[in-house]
């Protein structure tokens, strides 16, 4: 059968829609039939719906850099993108695994440091992050869980399997994205689901609010837990998120002013009086977190919080110092983590990962600088990035200086052609390079949402998918067990 809607479709690499040979892979073949009974009339208007629904929900971004103006709403393509069941399940080992031994990693690291005695890591890269908080030494959280959220990106590869390109362990964002776009694309586009095929991620929030209860204090009983989520407030990147969460939980959203610690003690200033505080699901940075113990200039943390959290009378959901774990230097020794701490061989691999705190990696970073994509430790949004076979020459003596003045801080990885997905863009089907977000919940147990934030580059020819520099997002549908699978040749993820 023939498809109008691919016509002219020409992907730069592998394609998760289409094989090598042009023909749609199994997964999309009943898909691509759906949208062709649209046609291009019906398939603008209900675009244009999804679009308007996203607006009406106030699902928007913020632009820090943009002097324009900072909030945008999210770009949406109605096309989704189809992981198959099998390729799901290794995918799901590999993250359990990657945060079980990152949790252990940070057990470690601010308790017996055996894994810096052992040379596992260099002692001088952990103590040298950014995220290696002082205050930690010495304690471990309910549980010994740090990294309760956890958001790991991957990509998947010229080999066609997904490798891992970062780890997101202190505040990790996108997920009410995930939700809202399966509750946009069902209620815009329910014609295309096949009919009990598609996993639900319809649960998250109760999961979040359950694993929030099983890491409360000692002593407190499950039926008893008072949680919030604690927001920089209105003007935050992900303040939509925040809210969000909240409604779906059926918790308080906070600012600092509402928290008050009396005896280390968190309390809530309620209208009926001082409710007490048992989780505190922090969406604010560790140096913000409580002016007392860290910046004394900080409007947006609660004065004592930090001795509240030491003195085990409250829970901080991620941990205070988890910033240590998702630095992207420590990302290059994740695996070498995973066979320290589990003894076994890492299920989904990392991309190669050079950092300037090595010397042998710095001299390469160096040599072949021009081909190499260049990220600061402990940037995000895509912020500082250099693409070197991209990069024009000022930019690489840019960077260059950069790294010279700081090795510490920066880290290099190959430019990786990673797969490209359908993507509505105006007015029809293109392939755009796209990522993968997978979130893990950890409380008494990991659990892995059966879908995730897939990003996509809008911009033809570009790897960089994050809102903040152009990109958008799609629905991610993990078919159930027994269905077709979305690419070739990525079993080999599930069994390595």
């Amino acid at each position: 059968m023939s498809y109008s809607l691919i016509e002219g479709y020409r992907p730069p690499g592998v394609d998760e829609m289409l094989e090598a040979s042009g023909l749609p892979r199994p997964a999309y073949a009943d898909l691509l039939e759906r949208l062709e009974r649209w046609g291009p009339e019906g398939f603008q208007t209900r675009q244009a719906r999804a679009d308007l629904a996203l607006l009406n929900a106030g699902i928007t971004f913020t632009v820090y850099a943009d002097e324009a103006g900072t909030e945008r709403v999210f770009p949406f393509s109605l096309v989704p993108r189809i992981v198959g069941a099998q390729e799901w399940r290794g995918i799901e080992a590999g993250l359990v695994q990657r945060v079980r031994a990152l949790n252990l990693f940070l057990g470690d690291v601010y308790n017996e440091q055996r894994v810096l005695r052992d040379g596992v890591i260099p002692a001088d890269i952990v103590f040298g992050s950014e995220g290696y908080n002082l205050r930690m030494v010495g304690f471990r959280p309910p549980l010994g869980v740090y990294a309760h959220i956890v958001g790991t990106d991957l990509v998947r590869d010229q080999h066609g399997r997904f490798v891992a390109l970062e780890d997101n362990l202190r505040t990790p964002s996108g997920v009410s994205y995930v939700l809202e776009n399966r509750t946009v694309m069902l209620r815009v586009a329910p014609d295309l689901f096949p009919e009990a095929r598609v996993a639900s991620v319809s649960d998250y929030p109760v999961r979040l609010r359950n694993m929030l209860n099983e890491v409360r204090p000692a002593g407190v009983s499950a039926g008893d837990v008072n949680a919030v989520i604690l927001t920089p407030g209105a003007y935050n990147s992900a303040y939509f998120e925040h809210t969000f969460l909240a409604q779906q939980m059926g918790i308080q959203l906070v600012e600092a002013a509402d928290l008050i610690v009396h005896d280390s003690v968190v309390y809530l200033r309620a209208t009926s009086g001082l409710e007490r505080v048992h989780v505190i699901y922090r969406r604010v940075d560790d140096a913000f977190l409580d002016p007392i113990a860290f910046r004394p200039d900080s409007m947006l943390g609660v004065p004592g919080l930090a001795n509240a959290y030491r003195a085990g009378n409250v829970t901080v959901v991620n941990a205070i110092g988890t910033g240590v774990a998702d630095d992207k230097v420590v990302f290059r020794f994740v695996p070498d983590l995973i066979r320290y701490y589990l003894g076994e061989e890492p299920i989904i691999p990392n991309v190669e990962t050079y950092v300037g705190a090595l010397p042998e990696d710095l001299a390469q970073i160096r040599a072949h600088l021009k081909d190499l994509v260049v990220k600061p430790a402990n940037a995000s949004g895509g912020y500082g990035i250099v693409i070197g076979p991209q990069a024009s020459d000022a930019e690489l003596a840019a960077a260059s200086s950069a790294i010279a003045e700081n090795p510490r801080n920066w880290i290099a990885q190959p430019l990786v052609e990673f797969s490209t997905v359908p993507t509505y863009v105006d007015g029809r089907l293109q392939p755009r390079r796209a990522d993968l977000r997978p979130y893990v919940l950890t409380g008494e147990t990991p659990w892995v949402l059966p879908g995730a934030l897939t990003r996509v580059a809008l911009k033809e020819g570009s790897y960089i998918v994050n809102s903040s520099q152009g990109g958008g997002s799609t629905d991610t549908w993990v078919l159930e067990a027994g269905d077709a699978e979305g690419v070739e040749g990525v079993e080999e993820v599930a069994a390595s």
